[in-house]
């Protein structure tokens, strides 16, 4: 399991109109709960209390404390934010948090590493695990479903995959 007591939470889309407001994309399970936790970057410099504006397509309009116009907003476009591990909720047993995978190893059901999780990435339509490696002529990416990935050991830190023919070649 990762040693790092933030977890991501949300990031910053950019400015929404011109009095500071921001879009706000939540990674949380319950995307409201975001607005729960004190928000800061990862290196920790900068916090945030962040206060629910509407609903906007992809997110939330917000309002984050210290932020007041939209060159402000502008210049933390792209920032990801983390909140404390010890504020969010309990996982069960067969839960985790995507951002505890990375830098596991990944093998296939045969027991063959692949390489490594880069990142969990979400475009839209489903997660995709990004898995690189020195193999690997080029980044691969994994639909992360119980049918492409049937195993997440977290004691173990690694992922079973069982990825169609040709995926890995």
């Amino acid at each position: 399991m990762s040693g790092s007591d933030k977890v991501c939470v949300g990031a910053l889309a950019g400015a929404l109109g011109v009095k500071g407001e921001v879009r706000l994309k939540s990674f949380c399970a319950e995307p409201e709960a975001i607005f729960g936790y004190a928000l800061e970057t990862e290196d920790g410099t900068r916090r945030f209390d962040a206060t629910y504006v509407r609903s906007v397509k992809n997110g939330f309009a917000a309002r984050l404390s210290g932020v007041a116009t939209k060159e402000d907003a502008d210049t933390l476009r792209g920032t990801r934010l983390y909140a404390l591990r010890a504020e969010l909720p309990d996982l069960e047993d067969d839960e985790y948090y995507y951002s505890d995978l990375i830098g596991f190893t990944v093998l296939d059901t045969g027991g063959t590493a692949l390489g490594k999780v880069k990142a969990v990435l979400n475009h839209g339509a489903s997660d995709l695990l990004e898995v690189h490696g020195p193999g690997l002529k080029a980044t691969v990416l994994v639909p992360f479903t119980r049918e492409m990935v049937p195993t997440v050991d977290m004691s173990q830190g690694r992922v079973i995959i069982d990825p169609p023919e040709g995926l890995f070649a």
